[in-house]
């Protein structure tokens, strides 16, 4: 879109610095939207700033509907005008204007977008019913740096009054909560004992109270979790929620733990309708999982065989390396591309604390070929 992008190199790897002083173009295209579904949160900002924008319908993991109705509906109670043609979402305003908004359900790229959008709208805006998650609270917080009026991020009240402009600022993004989620459920689900460093626990509080139920013991620090998971693992029913509750992007890790644990786990899908699709390619594995619309019986403890897997979605990519850990044989995974959107050289991590891993080539050519 014209602005200037530094990737970090070196010591300063982890480091992006932006500068959008000048946007040449308000639009996000079909080839980059495809690819990653939150692209679409440059629609509020851009048409805040710019006064229009031009953005994809989005594409990403096929884990069920996810539509922007509630961004759009959003951006027109701020006087956008807004329009759709040819698989793009157009929304033009000569400048927008607060307003109260309240969301038909909890959203997080929703508030996200329109808080965005907010910040650059003239008089105030008031939120309601607004996603709790600690992205929205860091995301506010960026947004204060920068010069904006924000109060209540985190909570479902979000109120923002809205400033001319904005300038840049320094700041450090919080850890990754999902994925620091996923390596303890690593060490709880193969016996290890590992100090899962640079977190916040409490953005884990459901997951680890989850973990204590299914017999995990843990030892929490500010700013590390270590899991000692050399005790045997016990079925325990968990429900998908909204933040605070427990995440939807933990589910298929969980999943794949409770295939180890004694006894019957009811695993039930709150947010998304089609986020199962893991659980077919853990049966291939040896699982004793049944689908019942939103919940899935998990049969434990049952041993996990070696198999050729597909990942469907990220998660789902996830809950299968973390099967094979456990599994008799050497698995292969299919599609692994998703999994590098939400992790870090993830088999490299799990290389160096004793996992026998490696990334290699397409192992389904022909069958990617023809679109399966």
């Amino acid at each position: 879109m014209g602005a200037e992008v530094e990737l970090g190199y070196g010591r300063a790897q982890h480091r992006t610095t932006i500068c959008a002083k000048n946007l040449a173009t308000p639009e996000a295209s079909y080839e980059l939207v495809k690819t990653m579904r939150a692209s679409t949160l440059v629609l509020g900002p851009l048409v805040a700033r710019c006064g229009r924008a031009r953005v994809s319908l989005p594409g990403g993991c096929a884990i069920g509907a996810r539509p922007i109705d509630l961004h759009i509906k959003g951006l027109e109670r701020l006087g956008a005008k807004i329009t759709q043609e040819h698989g793009y979402i157009e929304a033009t305003v000569d400048r927008l204007k607060g307003a109260e908004i309240v969301f038909d359900k909890i959203t997080v790229t929703g508030t996200e977008d329109l808080l965005m959008a907010a910040a650059l709208a003239d008089g105030e805006t008031v939120m309601q019913n607004c996603a709790r998650e600690p992205e929205v609270a860091d995301l506010a917080a960026l947004l204060n740096a920068m010069g904006a009026k924000i109060e209540g991020a985190g909570t479902p009240t979000i109120s923002v009054k809205g400033v001319s402009k904005l300038h840049g600022a320094r700041h450090r993004i919080i850890p990754d909560r999902i994925e620091a989620g996923t390596f303890i459920v690593a060490s709880a689900l193969t016996g290890g004992d590992l100090n899962v460093t640079g977190c916040d626990p409490h953005h884990l509080t459901a997951v680890l109270r989850k973990l204590s139920e299914t017999g995990v013991k843990t030892a929490v620090k500010p700013d590390s979790v270590r899991v000692m998971g050399d005790h045997p693992l016990k079925a325990a029913d968990m429900n998908t929620e909204e933040y605070p509750g427990f995440p939807t992007d933990m589910q298929a890790q969980y999943m794949a733990l409770a295939t180890q644990a004694e006894g019957t786990s009811l695993v039930v899908e709150n947010i998304f309708e089609n986020r199962f699709m893991h659980a077919q390619e853990l049966v291939r594995m040896g699982a004793n999982i049944k689908i019942e619309g939103r919940r899935a019986i998990v049969r434990g403890k049952t041993p996990l065989s070696a198999a050729a897997v597909l990942a469907s979605d990220l998660r789902a990519s996830a809950s299968l390396v973390l099967a094979a850990l456990v599994a008799d044989g050497e698995t292969i995974i299919d599609r692994v591309y998703h999994i590098d959107r939400g992790y870090e050289n993830i088999e490299e991590k799990l290389k160096g604390v004793g996992a026998e891993i490696r990334r290699v080539g397409d192992i389904f050519p022909k069958r990617r070929a023809q679109g399966i």
